[in-house]
């Protein structure tokens, strides 16, 4: 199965829209994904796009996890799914973001008309994340990157702490 990987700018067009990179649309079409659920991520300063039964795994999973007569869980499962939409890729394969999502990752949309605009439009970054890829401000992204040696001694921890097959 392909994985999305790697990490692709884009640009915004003045409608909001943009074009999902050619290899992350081959791998949802590879899934048979017609939709892809998009998501403000709860910890960073981005948003995450599942494909649809990526999306449904996640979902059942949080459902499992919560207990449905606690108000508190119930609470949880509120906010968690009134942050998620389900978005279409149109005919050239762009997906529309909303205002909300773009002013929460300090993106800006591309002018209409020159005038339309103050300041300079904003890439955008994807990033993949094996089963899912999220949209990132790049100097958010480039900010939030730990040092090469210790992204490389922490995914030693965490290697060396799986079981031996």
């Amino acid at each position: 199965m392909n994985t999305f990987i790697g990490n692709i700018e884009a640009r915004l067009d003045g409608k909001g829209r943009v074009f999902v990179p050619a290899s992350y649309r081959k791998i949802l079409a590879e899934m048979g994904s017609a939709h892809i659920v998009m998501r403000r991520d709860t910890d960073n300063e981005c948003v995450i796009f599942y494909p649809e039964h990526v999306w449904h795994a996640k979902v059942s999973q949080l459902r499992e996890a919560l207990d449905e007569w606690d108000p508190e869980d119930q609470m949880i499962l509120m906010q968690f799914m009134s942050e998620a939409e389900v978005l279409e890729m149109d005919s050239q394969g762009r997906v529309l973001l909303q205002k909300k999502n773009l002013d929460m990752i300090g993106a800006q949309k591309a002018p209409q008309k020159s005038t339309d605009f103050s300041g300079t439009p904003q890439d955008i970054l994807f990033v993949g994340m094996l089963d899912r890829f999220a949209i990132w401000n790049p100097t958010v992204f480039n900010e939030k990157q730990m040092p090469q040696k210790d992204l490389a001694d922490r995914i030693r921890i965490r290697m060396k702490s799986q079981p031996k097959l």
